[in-house]
């Protein structure tokens, strides 16, 4: 990881004032604690996001939630365990229709919330977070009782025999006035032999057929074994649904490369121009901002400035670790960005914007199932990078409780930080908006720095603990916000992170 040299230098803010909510609109109920970056390693960014911590730029930031109005809690899914639902398979069969035959979906309106992940605060103007314009979500029970296993070919056996309830229907006899009336001797006759389901009836016909054809000395007819049918019943997998768009012949090319964030890099610099566009025709057209509000130096601030220094290990992936540009290419130009963060355990999603001729397409859905499936690829190559980090979860805004949908994912304890399965965390909010998640009472912060002496700061060009700098600067009234920052960043980074101290 990053070597002896390299440090990661912030300027702690607090967070004693309120500011306007995006998502309830709150005028005064947003608290954060902030921090501005000036450099960050990318093991540090990664403790702090497992603390609660998010970037938005150079601004990194952390919700205060027992006392913020919609508290928000840091998700992560289990990328190598993802296995898309069925709304995520007819997200992906949208474009794969697109691409093979050209056709624009015409609903607008669509199963689209991941284009609107506006988390956005900011030390200059911590009064005006993006607006979050997300529409319905699907309800997280729904999701839950699906069931991805069912193949295709069970589906068809299934419909090829009559339900029970056709079954009844063909027992029916029509009367004068339009109603049914059972036949003789069906319903409630106790000497007819109890119902039974159409699955074990058709059940038993098969093996009455494969006994008769046995017994004729004809070939019997071999049942897969176990193993043959835990494999046909294995779902498909990711990667399948997403190369199934890639064919030849196709009316439309859609090609996702993958940018550094580095005005030094000749891609990121050549298609600066052409991605600033789209950004700003996306802020305009999808929330509806004034063009001061998305001009280049707000893009430039808010989505290519990042504290994270590019970073390369042995055991990491060969792209290197750091901030990027997914552009998604569509017949030569860009439709689509993500913003990621790649770091020692996960790809972080940042932002996404894209054209809006195009958002009938899902792209905010169809770009995290691309994440995903990115996520699994670097896994390959780094055995410990296999997360993928969505952000925040916020069940108090319902428009943004989309995010549970990509499961397996757990959400992070704000009181002991140990990761919890959603499941087992949306019961304790649907009574408060604010949860502690770990129900072990005696749980705490196990990365509590006990003693801030320990703490490393940036005083007149040179590190040191912060008990040398309380004795260099006598009489010092900063011990209350240095012990709160401590406490909020972990034992891990207090001790590797300098505070600058004017």
């Amino acid at each position: 990881m990053a070597g002896n040299k390299s440090y990661t230098i912030v300027e702690y803010f607090g967070g004693d004032d309120g500011y306007r909510c995006g998502y309830c609109k709150n005028q005064i109920g947003n608290f954060s604690h902030g921090m501005w970056s000036h450099t960050m390693t990318v093991q540090d960014y990664q403790d702090l996001i497992d603390r609660g911590w998010r970037r938005s730029g150079k601004y990194v930031y952390k919700p205060i939630m027992n006392k913020t109005c919609c508290p928000q809690y840091t998700i992560r899914c289990h990328a190598l365990k993802f296995q898309p639902s069925k709304s995520h398979k007819k997200i992906l069969k949208k474009m794969s229709k697109f691409l093979s035959k050209g056709e624009l979906p015409q609903d607008q309106n669509e199963g689209e919330p991941m284009d609107s992940v506006c988390e956005e605060t900011g030390p200059c103007e911590p009064s005006r977070p993006l607006e979050v314009k997300c529409p319905a979500v699907i309800d997280l029970k729904t999701e839950t009782a699906e069931c991805p296993n069912i193949t295709e070919g069970q589906k068809e056996v299934s419909d090829a025999a009559p339900t029970s309830s056709e079954t009844s229907r063909k027992d029916q006899v029509s009367v004068p006035d339009g109603r049914t009336t059972p036949k003789a001797g069906v319903g409630a006759d106790t000497s007819r032999p109890p119902c039974r389901k159409a699955k074990d009836l058709r059940k038993e016909r098969r093996l009455q057929k494969e006994q008769m054809r046995h017994n004729d000395g004809a070939s019997p007819i071999v049942s897969p074994t176990p193993t043959a049918t835990s494999q046909t019943n294995q779902p498909k997998p990711l990667e399948d649904f997403i190369s199934e768009s890639s064919t030849e012949n196709s009316p439309h090319c859609l090609e996702v490369r993958l940018v550094p964030v580095s005005f030094e890099d000749p891609q990121f610099t050549g298609t600066y121009e052409q991605s600033a566009e789209l950004y700003a025709r996306y802020q305009m057209a999808i929330h509806g901002d004034d063009p001061s509000e998305c001009s280049k130096s707000e893009f430039r601030r808010f989505l290519c400035d990042s504290p994270l220094e590019a970073e390369y290990s042995p055991d990491g992936p060969e792209v290197g670790y750091g901030s990027f540009h997914q552009q998604y290419w569509l017949d030569g130009r860009i439709v689509a960005v993500g913003v990621i963060d790649i770091l020692p355990t996960c790809v972080s999603s940042v932002y996404l914007y894209y054209h809006p001729d195009f958002a009938s397409l899902s792209l905010g859905s169809y770009s995290a199932l691309r994440e995903i499936a990115f996520t699994r690829q670097l896994q390959k190559q780094s055995p410990k990078l296999s997360y993928y980090y969505l952000g925040f979860y916020i069940y108090s805004c319902p428009k943004m409780r989309y995010k549970g949908q990509y499961r397996p994912s757990d959400l992070l304890c704000p009181e002991t930080y140990a990761w919890v399965p959603i499941e087992r965390c949306v019961p304790h909010l649907e009574n408060s908006r604010y949860a502690r998640f770990n129900q072990d009472p005696d749980a705490g912060d196990a990365r509590l720095l006990k003693d801030v002496g320990r703490a490393l700061v940036l005083y007149r060009r040179t590190v040191m603990p912060y008990a040398v700098y309380s004795r260099k600067r006598k009489g010092s009234s900063d011990e209350a916000e240095v012990t709160q920052y401590a406490g909020l960043v972990g034992q891990d980074c207090a001790e590797r992170i300098l505070l600058y101290r004017a």
